[in-house]
């Protein structure tokens, strides 16, 4: 019994140092991406083409997820709101919900499993066959070259991304309010216009966007840059791509919102 418990401690023990010593990489792999990110906003156009695939390419899902997100917003909120009297309010109800939370929050949960993947799977199959190595050899930074492209485009993409998934998400809410249940549409546009507030409610929501894309880019960029290279080392590094920004977002909208309500 003593040894079986001293070998789970000692696997717990194991997992926690690993655990540490991963983000001291991934810390220090963050701030060298910034470091170098000088030489590869010197050629831009590599980061445009970035913001082209990570941004333009994730549109659809993030466009039509959006639609659907508002419309189910605009049914369940007029339900509620219509026992207590307040129908007219469902425009202020789905607005609120997707300017603070859900639009970014749900655009960053999408992102990482659309772009984030794509980057890791990338960056880890370069590494498999070679192709950073021979970057070094030709004396080419490929952090300077891969990875700070990537990241700037990421961070520059989430917020556009969460701001049309919140105007998406604000119409399909107008669609089952105003068109399909009857609310009238000069109160549901004229109270979501009075209740929200530009620096409280608009800013919160772009500060987290950026939060998230910093947050959701290095974590894609740091496992395909550190996945051994093997296809099991790529799609286990793909995998944890997934869980851990969506951990990283969900733990980080929690740790925003208490600090934007105080």
């Amino acid at each position: 019994m003593f040894k079986t418990l001293a070998g789970v401690l000692q696997h717990i023990g194991h997992q926690v140092v690993d655990g540490v010593l991963r983000l001291g990489y991934a810390t220090r792999f963050f701030l060298y991406a910034l470091k170098m990110s000088g030489e590869s906003f010197r050629r831009f156009p590599l980061v445009i083409r970035e913001i082209y695939f990570t941004g333009v390419l994730s549109l659809i899902i993030i466009l039509v997820s959006a639609l659907f997100v508002g419309m189910v917003l605009g049914l369940q909120g007029y339900n509620t709101l219509q026992r207590y009297g307040s129908s007219e309010a469902v425009g202020v109800l789905v607005a609120l919900a997707l300017v603070r939370e859900l639009g970014p929050v749900v655009t960053a949960l999408l992102f990482a499993g659309r772009a984030g993947t794509a980057i890791t799977a990338e960056i880890g199959l370069m590494k498999a066959t070679e192709q950073l190595s021979a970057m070094e050899m030709m004396a080419v930074n490929p952090i300077s070259r891969v990875v700070a492209p990537r990241f700037w485009a990421g961070v520059i993409s989430m917020p556009f991304l969460a701001a049309l998934f919140s105007m998406m998400g604000v119409f399909g809410g107008y669609l089952v309010a105003v068109q399909l249940i009857g609310v009238d549409n000069g109160a549901f546009w004229s109270q979501m216009q009075s209740s929200v507030d530009w620096s409280d409610d608009i800013m919160n929501g772009v500060i987290k966007s950026c939060v998230f894309g910093v947050a959701c880019t290095i974590i894609a960029l740091f496992e395909g840059y550190d996945a051994p290279p093997t296809a099991e080392g790529v799609s286990r590094a793909t995998t944890r791509t997934v869980v851990i920004s969506s951990l990283a977002v969900l733990g980080l909208d929690f740790v925003l919102t208490a600090f934007m309500l105080h």
